[in-house]
């Protein structure tokens, strides 16, 4: 059963936005991905996130940039966790994204990571859902685990060779 929905405004947010997935995937946790305009297809985006508790998906990630709508819209409609990755923009930097997420008014959060954040929002969808699922919550301490192996083994092979040949 999907407990993720993934939705992006445009296919140029697709490579920030599979690392969401890529995350997921390795987690084994299941979702569906899907490109929808809030802007140009309203009616599209409002079935989208009126459907998606029906379909018992637990966690939205929503990515967008610039006036990025899609995040905050999708949380004034679905009742669960939000999370909303500001995509760069070449005008701002991602600056105007980041700003249009993470400023939402009171009664409607959006959990929002850094620009560009695909990663760190996969994460954080898998530690929302294994406060209800011991498995996932064992295989998010094994990832955990992984990525303090491998910083030990970088620090083991700085140690070896030195800085100037690492």
């Amino acid at each position: 059963m999907t407990k993720v929905g993934i939705v992006m405004g445009s296919d140029s947010d697709m490579p920030v936005m599979a690392k969401a997935a890529d995350i997921l995937d390795k987690l084994g946790v299941s979702y569906e991905m899907t490109i929808i305009s809030a802007h140009r297809e309203p009616d599209v985006f409002f079935e989208y996130a009126k459907s998606a508790e029906s379909k018992g998906w637990k966690v939205i990630i929503a990515g967008a940039g610039m006036a990025a709508h899609l995040p905050g819209m999708c949380a004034a409609i679905f009742p669960l966790p939000v999370i909303g990755i500001p995509m760069h923009t070449t005008s701002l930097g991602g600056r105007d994204s980041l700003y249009s997420i993470v400023q939402m008014p009171s009664g409607i959060p959006v959990a929002t990571v850094a620009i560009n954040g695909g990663a760190n929002a996969g994460l954080l969808a898998a530690k929302i859902l294994a406060t209800s699922d011991p498995e996932l919550l064992e295989r998010l301490k094994a990832y955990s685990a992984e990525l303090k192996a491998q910083v030990e083994a970088k620090a083991e092979r700085l140690a070896e060779v030195g800085y100037k040949n690492y």
